[in-house]
């Protein structure tokens, strides 16, 4: 029977593929200051370096491949209907195959306005080896910039979010911390009768109620998780 699956997915399912995650000691962002690079303010006052880690981290997702686990979620379309809600601003699941994909911090590979993001008139897609430059113009005249979620503004995407993971047969995180707010929030719209399932290699300090945690990396966890659903193995109060 074909159930209605939801996976929240965020950084540790692609570290897999060669892309550091925000915590990472040896990643993009130990190089670079995220008030500069991570803030619209910042944006603005020093566009030449926030750009250069851009156009870096638009090279890095260039030249990275979907791992295991984007795989297998893409696989799992043929006898599940699956939603992926990802923190990540890569493709791989779009390029593993994965049809319903929701970005909710953004989407590496399009750019938009500096003086408004959410002007679609602004927004379009820029091939990932192409550098945004300063000096580079949106349809307002305004500086071009990475069509992402910056510190501090609106996650647009939340109340779509919310409302899929809240019709879900069964809810699967995978690779996510659960410490960036408020995408953090979304583990309590599953509802307490469905499986739900955590997948992290490492301690979580607040595990959600009624939530299996699968301490393994993201690939071998949803391998793991796929033989739980298809056992209809639930999850322990």
């Amino acid at each position: 029977m074909r159930q209605n699956i939801v996976v929240f997915t965020g950084a540790g399912i692609s570290k897999e593929s060669g892309l550091s995650t925000f915590r990472d000691s040896d990643g993009l962002w130990a190089l670079y200051d995220p008030d500069i690079v991570a803030t619209p303010q910042g944006f603005e006052s020093d566009t030449k370096t926030a750009l250069e880690f851009y156009n870096e981290m638009r090279l890095a997702v260039a030249t990275a491949n979907p791992n295991h686990a984007h795989i297998a979620l893409a696989l799992l379309e043929e006898v599940h209907d699956v939603t992926i809600i990802t923190q990540n601003i890569d493709d791989l699941h779009e390029r593993a195959g994965s049809s319903k994909v929701i970005h909710l911090h953004g989407d590496i590979r399009k750019v938009t306005s500096s003086k408004n993001r959410l002007d679609e008139n602004c927004i379009k897609n820029l091939n990932l080896t192409t550098p945004i430059k300063p000096g580079d113009r949106a349809a307002d005249g305004s500086q071009l910039r990475p069509y992402v979620v910056m510190f501090g503004e609106y996650l647009t995407k939340m109340s779509e979010s919310t409302k899929l993971i809240k019709e879900a047969d069964i809810f699967i995180v995978v690779g996510t911390s659960l410490r960036v707010f408020p995408a953090n929030q979304l583990v309590n719209a599953a509802h307490h009768e469905i499986p739900r399932y955590l997948i992290d290699p490492g301690d979580i300090e607040k595990l959600p109620k009624g939530y299996i945690h699968i301490q393994q990396p993201a690939s071998k966890g949803i391998d793991t998780v796929i033989r739980c659903i298809n056992n209809l193995k639930l999850p322990q109060n």
